[in-house]
């Protein structure tokens, strides 16, 4: 966590403190969502001084419901952004030239929760049913999932009809809604909170229901990739996230509370987060080569689960060059095949 020392420094240390600071190169993160445990690996990396060691001074920017990561990168306001894979594939499809350069979540935490006197005991039970869903680049995977049970999300007896859903539970606390979005570290424990007991629901896991999609990864510019200087600070930068993200996933507790921190809006609780980063501990596996290594076979998954809804599609063709492996290999020093 962030402590403050006090001691002497020998004008000898001071001066080399200067240098350093002057040396660190600056380079601009832009969260998906606000300051929480879902990126504790990148606060991990900021307070432990991971970044500091790598030689850059990293500025974590919050993300909210009004800020859209691709729209923040595309205009030079950061360099590097977390995003969802449907939102960047979306967006490089109209012309973004966004790319992925390490995966950080490589499994879905998203899901729908539904009241079970709404009558849904299984994905056929959505039919005529309202159900709340999240947008801004989020509704993606649901749209392939209700194309694949041929669900049309129009309304109507044999359709489901979406109610575009805040970043809140009310809907379904409301009892507006069957259904509402919900994630495995989030907003199903605000439900549970709110005092709607889990006997009272059912859940339904994009992971089992074979539309999940990835989430959580890190996205640049093909320009920034192809700037030799640019794609080094990356690679430091990827690799001392990859270390926090290390600690972070083995000591959630602790990366909950260095999180808080950094909360400026003090919005957050020690419960919470806590609870948050152990879940989201579950959906980071090192696999086969470790943390940040994007499966192309997942990557592949997610392609063909956004190419599958043909009604209303969110990729029409398959994308080329929305993947390296180039900085993660720099940052590592593994081969990626």
């Amino acid at each position: 966590m962030r402590k403050t020392f006090t001691g002497i420094l020998t004008a000898a240390a001071v001066v080399g403190l200067s240098v350093s600071a002057q040396a660190a190169e600056k380079l601009t993160l832009q969260l998906k969502w606000v300051t929480q445990a879902q990126f504790g690996g990148y606060f991990v990396a900021q307070d432990k001084g991971y970044y500091a060691d790598e030689g850059l001074d990293v500025t974590i920017k919050p993300g909210g419901p009004d800020i859209s990561p691709v729209q923040v990168l595309a205009g030079g306001g950061a360099d590097v952004i977390v995003n969802w894979m449907p939102d960047s594939l979306a967006a490089r499809e109209k012309g973004v030239p966004i790319v992925n350069i390490a995966q950080i979540f490589n499994r879905s935490g998203m899901m729908l929760t539904c009241l079970k006197e709404s009558g849904i005991s299984s994905p056929k039970d959505f039919k005529g049913k309202t159900l709340g869903v999240w947008f801004f680049g989020n509704e993606y995977p649901f749209l392939a999932w209700m194309a694949k049970l041929g669900f049309s999300t129009q309304g109507g007896p044999d359709g489901v009809t979406v109610l575009k859903q805040g970043f809140n539970v009310d809907p379904l606390l409301q009892k507006q809604v069957a259904c509402i979005s919900t994630m495995t570290y989030n907003e199903y424990w605000q439900v549970i909170d709110a005092g709607i007991p889990p006997e009272d629901l059912i859940v339904f896991k994009y992971e089992d229901q074979g539309v999940a999609t990835l989430e959580d990864g890190l996205y640049t510019t093909e320009k920034n990739i192809n700037d030799p200087k640019m794609a080094d600070k990356l690679a430091r930068f990827v690799r001392a996230s990859i270390k926090g993200w290390e600690f972070a996933k083995a000591n959630p507790d602790e990366a909950a509370l260095i999180t808080l921190e950094y909360d400026a809006t003090g919005a957050q609780t020690e419960k919470h987060q806590k609870r948050m980063a152990h879940e989201i501990a579950k959906l980071i596996d090192p696999g086969p080569k470790g943390i940040g290594w994007l499966d192309p076979a997942a990557y592949q998954r997610t392609v063909d689960v956004l190419l599958s809804s043909k009604s209303t599609p969110v990729i029409t063709k398959q994308p080329q060059g929305a993947y390296t492996h180039k900085i993660w290999e720099m940052a590592t020093g593994k081969s990626a095949k």
